[in-house]
């Protein structure tokens, strides 16, 4: 089994959760089943481009591995991580698929991705010469994938510099697997560098002879056919994040992060809660503590003070206040207006999920869901759903070795 639960236990699934993790301050729960139906719903939409899977950043704070192998059983072909160190994590869940590495090429790291078996993302010429000496030197053929920037101003070859190397590709074995750019602005469905960047691309691209092209991410997937080309590189919608915000959000959510209320006191009227005391209690209040702050993820921008409401949280089915400042490791939550024996210590307060989006905690933070995701802590445990996945524990140091006895 996935969650570690026993299928004939009468408790609640919260409860089994909590006693499979006794110790654990915080649960967050990965959806497998969810990434592949939103990976499912991204190939449709593209068909007949290749819908590949972008894990970096630890599959966007889920778990790159599982995220990965889960992908590749629901038929995924290739993957795009950021840096090498993540391909590591990533090749024995996927032995078969394309590694992609979106960082680059540094010099002397050719050995590293032959040995990964992993595709560096070229976006520089000086990169491109010294994986050239590279390939030579080694004998290896790997292939790559050629970076172009058409508007973002970040990684890539500029047009004219990609223009320079056509005489390469047509002159064949030339080792290049992918030709790609990335678009800016995606998410904003009216914005006319969309069309800029899709002009410049095909241009480009079309001198590719025989190269599959690359433009859309998560967002791009949903501007039309004509962004889509040979492969579309789904990240943030996989894992639940709406790639249309202008619009509902298509995508199914992915994860759910519950923590423990460690305890519940209660606050006289004109008392004041949390750091530096910006939050005061206008009524006799109950107040409950929640093991969860910004060292886990929970971002200090979600706190309440006297004159804006912060974050709210789930409680025994309903949406509480986040009361004062978030702190590193804990926060506070008005839970008044719940009936008296609805929730008390030990029990789990929901951060995400039951209602509660990553789109919606990101507004509360002045950020994007991005952030959200890959800023989720690794004190939580981990709870895999579906799939072929296992429950991983919270993330602990390395044990002191034991003293020497005399």
């Amino acid at each position: 089994m996935n969650i570690a639960t026993d299928p004939k236990s009468q408790l609640s699934p919260e409860a089994n959760l909590l006693a499979a993790h006794p110790a654990a301050t915080g649960i967050l729960t990965v959806d497998l089943d969810a990434i592949v139906a939103n990976w499912r719903k991204l190939e449709k939409t593209a068909v007949p481009a290749e819908c590949a899977g972008v894990v970096k950043a630890d599959a966007y704070g889920c778990g790159a591995a599982q995220v990965a192998r889960a992908l590749a059983a629901a038929g995924c072909k290739t993957f795009f991580v950021a840096t090498l160190d993540e391909a590591r994590v990533v090749r024995p869940a996927v032995p078969g698929a394309a590694l992609y590495v979106l960082g680059g090429f540094f010099q002397n790291t050719g050995a590293a991705y032959a040995e990964i078996d992993c595709k560096p993302v070229i976006g520089d010429l000086n990169e491109l010469a010294e994986w050239d000496v590279f390939c030579r030197r080694s004998g290896w053929s790997g292939g790559a994938a050629i970076h172009i920037d058409t508007g973002m101003n970040r990684l890539g070859l500029t047009v004219t510099e990609a223009q320079g190397i056509i005489p390469r590709i047509n002159a064949g074995d030339h080792g290049i697997t992918l030709v790609m750019s990335h678009l800016a602005s995606a998410e904003l469905l009216n914005n006319p560098a969309n069309a800029r960047q899709l002009t410049a691309f095909r241009e480009i691209a079309s001198l590719f002879s025989g190269v599959p092209a690359s433009l859309a991410n998560s967002s791009g997937i949903f501007l039309g056919p004509q962004f889509q080309f040979d492969m579309v590189r789904p990240g943030c919608a996989l894992y639940g994040i709406n790639p249309t915000p202008e619009a509902d959000n298509p995508m199914q959510p992915v994860v759910e992060l519950k923590a423990r209320i460690v305890q519940i006191r209660n606050v006289e009227r004109g008392d004041t809660v949390g750091y530096g005391g910006t939050w005061t209690a206008r009524r006799p209040t109950r107040i409950a503590i929640v093991a969860a702050g910004y060292a886990d993820g929970y971002f200090r921008a979600a706190s309440a003070n006297d004159g804006t409401r912060g974050a709210e949280v789930v409680v025994a089915g309903k949406r509480c206040p986040v009361a004062g400042r978030i702190s590193m490791d804990l926060m506070a939550v008005d839970i008044t207006d719940l009936d008296k024996n609805a929730v008390r210590r030990g029990h789990m307060a929901t951060l995400i999920g039951e209602g509660i989006t990553v789109d919606e905690l990101a507004h509360h933070y002045g950020t994007i869901g991005y952030e959200v995701m890959t800023s989720l802590g690794r004190r939580y445990a981990r709870v895999y759903k579906g799939g072929n996945a296992i429950t991983e524990p919270p993330s602990l140091p390395p044990a002191e070795p034991a003293a020497a006895s005399a």
